[in-house]
């Protein structure tokens, strides 16, 4: 026998309690200094609230998901109404202001929301609106689309982008919310040093969220009316995937994280989650031409090889000037490290491609 839906009041206790022990988690990872392993602490707290309310709301968390989830109902896609997006909102952004307050009373003090002062509010700009749409995008992806489910998944996939866009990538230049719920509760919290913020980083990630709708709609056409497939969905979905990927590589050179190699596999897993059903995720023209060379892939032809290859060139230029952007034009250049070698470079990517 089927379970029964669950009721609204289940939902939106099920939404103020995922939202709650999320909040609750960043403000302690925040406080305690925890900054190697603060980011993939907050990251498996919002995936096992995940696999433990999925079932009852949808475990969005965070009202840029609901919103996210609202546009993609608008557009005749799967979603939620416009009623439960606004209740979810207004529930997590209850919850999120609550648990703010609890973790200020356990650690007798808080902690403000701005960009960080090395940067300026357009590079938080930035980071807030792609991050919050990568999140949004993987979770229509692996939650919302057809022909992603069944799948046992979309927790890792989810919990996972909170890895690549935490203080190892965007967390550093915008203080990395991508959450409404939690900008808000950091602002009112922390009243005595300054409000208003969280304004701002409510618009942004509301744009991501909606952005991420409308290219949901391109890379799943067949969840909104279309025939499934086409080269726009497969070519689109390579050149997302890429750009993240690239972008999280260069935003963690940059910023010179501790861990950037985590945050790194971290996007490129959540990206394959999300798009392997679109294009089959290569996100990498040396895994486009093994895969034509094997020839274990009749579907992948020549000439879609080299519109692949195309798209994720265009990704990985577009992601390297997104980064460059948000340093002032400073970039990285390719070559050997110190004390070694042209040739133990080439040893060394001949191997791990």
């Amino acid at each position: 026998m089927a379970p029964e839906p669950s009721t609204m009041k289940a939902k939106l206790v099920a939404e103020f309690l995922g939202t709650s022990i999320l909040m609750f988690s960043v403000g302690c990872n925040v406080l305690s200094g925890n900054k190697v392993w603060g980011t993939t602490s907050i990251a498996c707290s919002l995936m096992v609230s995940i696999y433990a309310l999925g079932g009852i709301s949808g475990a969005n968390f965070n009202p840029a998901v609901s919103l996210a989830l609202g546009a993609s109902k608008a557009m005749n896609g799967p979603g939620l109404p416009p009623l439960e997006v606004f209740a979810y909102s207004v529930v997590q952004v209850a919850a999120a202001i609550v648990a703010a307050f609890s973790y200020t009373v356990l650690f007798h003090d808080d902690f403000n929301l701005a960009p960080s002062s090395s940067y300026a509010w357009r590079d938080a700009m930035t980071c807030e609106i792609l991050y919050t749409f990568m999140l949004c995008f993987v979770v229509l992806n692996v939650a919302a689309a057809s022909r992603s489910q069944p799948n046992e998944y979309y927790g890792i996939a989810i919990g996972f982008v909170i890895i690549s866009a935490g203080v190892y990538s965007a967390g550093q230049v915008s203080g990395g919310c991508f959450n409404p719920a939690v900008a808000i509760g950091i602002d009112i919290s922390s009243l005595s040093k300054g409000f208003g913020w969280c304004l701002a980083f409510l618009i942004w990630e509301c744009v991501g969220a909606v952005l991420a709708a409308v290219l949901f709609r391109v890379v799943r056409p067949e969840d909104f009316g279309a025939p499934a497939g086409g080269a726009a969905a497969e070519t689109m979905s390579e050149f997302i995937g890429t750009f993240f990927v690239v972008l999280t590589v260069g935003l963690n050179v940059m910023g010179r994280t501790p861990d950037g190699a985590w945050a790194i596999a971290a996007s490129l897993l959540s990206m394959i989650y999300a798009l392997g059903h679109v294009s089959g995720a290569h996100f990498n023209p040396a895994v486009t031409v093994a895969i034509l060379a094997s020839g274990r892939c009749p579907d992948l032809t020549p000439k879609k090889a080299l519109r692949y290859v195309g798209a994720q060139v265009l990704g990985g230029v577009t992601a390297a000037l997104t980064y460059s952007s948000v340093y002032d034009g400073a970039s990285f250049k390719l070559g050997p490290g110190p004390s070694h070698t042209w040739g133990s470079v080439a040893l060394a990517e001949i191997v791990f491609t």
